[in-house]
């Protein structure tokens, strides 16, 4: 018999949870019996009432694991959490707002019994998808497998499955502090397979992804797979540094030759303040790459954990890496 964990994040969820979780119990109800599923919710701490909903659920199932992490750690920590406190031989991984329908799941089973360890589902937008987030995701997957050279499938979700070796080489050898997993599972190999499924609507609650949480994500994915930008302030500080040295050089000539030094201010009112915009840019991407590797340098662990249930074993606050 195999056996199967199903990775779920929950964050301020408790209008859609119970509702994902009768749906996905539904699903999983209806797999071969040569599988044993459970569910594993792994709360980033919220605000509301979905922690209390979940335990309730827990009680009644002893299927349903939860992970109650101490403070919010994120989506990507949560992932993480999840593939951590996993030994199964199979791990899927899905939100737990319904827009990840629990109808795939069986797809991806059937890919991994085909031999494939990580299968990635796509997303296909639906009717409920805005066109800004449909624009805005179709120029990130384009800038980032411009810059990468490692190239992730465009419209990837993180919803996907994957076999215990992979779980294994992220629990034991990936544990890079700031995490983006789906450049990660495209870096790490083995054979990998894709199904498609349509985008769903919330089945309650909002996004938790602002327009600010959405560019700080991609500025990490940029900054876990590429050096490209560190290469092109090089290039581009060379070329504005010989430019510079050019228009210095006119300036000399011009004020040994015909004395018409006052004629030079427009054009210093514009060269300077250009020079600086891009010096402060060229620092805000610097600061960007040194930030990453301080938050390597400081150890911290990824994320920390209040209370286990229905683990089996002890459920005090715990420190886990």
């Amino acid at each position: 018999m195999k056996t199967l964990t199903v990775v779920c994040p929950v964050f301020n969820e408790e209008a859609v949870v119970i509702h994902f979780y009768g749906e996905l119990q539904a699903v999983l109800a209806t797999l071969p019996e040569s599988y044993r599923a459970n569910i594993l919710f792994v709360v980033d701490r919220s605000s509301d009432q979905t922690l209390n909903l979940l335990e309730d659920v827990a009680k009644n199932d002893r299927c349903v694991r939860i992970l109650a992490l101490s403070a919010r750690f994120g989506h990507q920590m949560s992932l993480l959490a999840g593939i951590d406190h996993s030994d199964s031989d199979v791990v899927v991984m899905m939100d737990s707002d319904l827009q990840h329908p629990p109808s795939v799941v069986p797809e991806l089973l059937a890919k991994f019994e085909e031999g494939f360890d990580i299968v990635n589902a796509i997303r296909a937008d639906g009717d409920s998808t805005g066109l800004f987030k449909r624009v805005t995701s179709r120029l990130f997957y384009r800038l980032i497998n411009r810059l990468s050279d490692v190239p992730i499938q465009e419209s990837a979700a993180d919803f996907r499955l994957i076999s215990r070796r992979v779980a294994r080489v992220f629990q034991l050898q990936i544990r890079e502090r700031n995490q983006f997993l789906r450049g990660l599972f495209a870096w790490v190999g083995f054979p990998t397979a894709a199904v498609f499924f349509t985008s769903r609507r919330r089945g309650g609650g909002r996004s938790k992804y602002s327009v600010g949480k959405l560019l700080e994500f991609a500025a990490r994915g940029v900054v876990a797979f590429s050096k490209r930008p560190l290469q092109a302030a090089a290039f581009l500080g060379f070329a504005f540094a010989l430019l510079g040295f050019v228009l210095a050089l006119v300036t000399v000539i011009q004020y040994f030759t015909h004395r018409s030094w006052p004629s030079g201010w427009a054009t210093l009112a514009v060269i300077i303040p250009i020079f600086s915009g891009i010096q402060l840019i060229f620092l805000g991407i610097l600061g960007e790459y040194v930030g990453a590797i301080f938050d390597e340098v400081k150890a911290r662990p990824h994320y920390l954990i209040e209370r286990k249930i229905n683990f089996g074993e002890s459920q005090d606050a715990s420190r886990d890496e």
